[in-house]
């Protein structure tokens, strides 16, 4: 089945997509002994592909990966300012992580615990990211001041940010102090915002749970390859938002 070149050479390891456009661009692939063209497409199974007249790599084994983000460590595979980041989390383990190009699936910010899945299947990747899939993502946070019923309501049917309004969440009160809110969207700092806009301090920011990928079994900084039956659930998620 033929594919476009630039998926392929994601799924060999070779470079994102878009390194892959300025690879082609730059004349640097053949497709059976011609300079390939933006837009061909290749059956690497039939088809000879070259990479500055080498063959590909071998197809790379997707991984699929669910870490307990501590606090305090950058979502990144690494960080110009030379702050930890996740992948040093997995100690030993990291340089090998890189190589197999292992990223994190969105992000949670510097402060913000919990659930972050890794994987190098870029397809997965683009699509729990994509805003048509509207993954649901479950925090719960630990506040400074006092939730009223208005302020419940405010956030449950949306609240008003300097990008635009959020869209409704569902927002569960666990005491006087710590409330479980579920979204569906990927803003930056989503959760901490809202709150601040019904007067609200954030003290702590965990994320329980995201697509379903819940933290049970886990302690922060601790992770888990996915079950067989989660990978077939997350992949099932992503045909659906590619059909949408």
């Amino acid at each position: 089945m033929e594919e476009r070149l630039q998926k392929i050479l994601a799924q060999h390891n070779v470079a994102s997509r878009r390194a892959a456009e300025q690879l082609i661009l730059a004349g640097r692939l053949k497709i059976n002994g011609r300079i390939a063209q933006l837009g061909d497409k290749a059956d690497p199974r039939l088809d000879e592909i070259l990479l500055d007249n080498q063959p590909l790599p071998p197809l790379a084994q997707l991984r699929y990966l669910l870490l307990y983000k501590p606090a305090g460590y950058i979502t990144s595979v690494h960080d110009e300012r030379g702050r930890r980041t996740v992948i040093d989390l997995f100690k030993a383990s990291a340089e090998n992580f890189k190589s197999q190009r292992l990223y994190p699936v969105g992000r949670l910010d510097y402060a913000t615990s919990g659930a972050l899945l890794l994987t190098n299947d870029g397809e997965l990747t683009n699509a729990l990211l994509h805003p048509k899939g509207e993954i649901t993502k479950v925090y719960q946070c630990c506040f400074r001041g006092r939730l009223t019923a208005d302020k419940l309501s405010q956030l449950e049917h949306g609240v008003k940010l300097d990008d635009g309004w959020t869209a409704p969440a569902r927002v569960r009160r666990i005491n006087d102090a710590v409330v479980e809110l579920a979204i569906h969207e990927g803003r930056n700092r989503q959760v901490r915002r809202m709150m601040a806009a019904v007067g609200l301090e954030v003290i702590w920011l965990n994320r329980i749970s995201f697509a379903g990928l819940t933290l049970q079994g886990l302690k922060p900084s601790q992770w888990r390859e996915l079950t067989a039956s989660e990978i077939e659930r997350l992949l099932a998620i992503k045909e659906s938002i590619s059909n949408k």
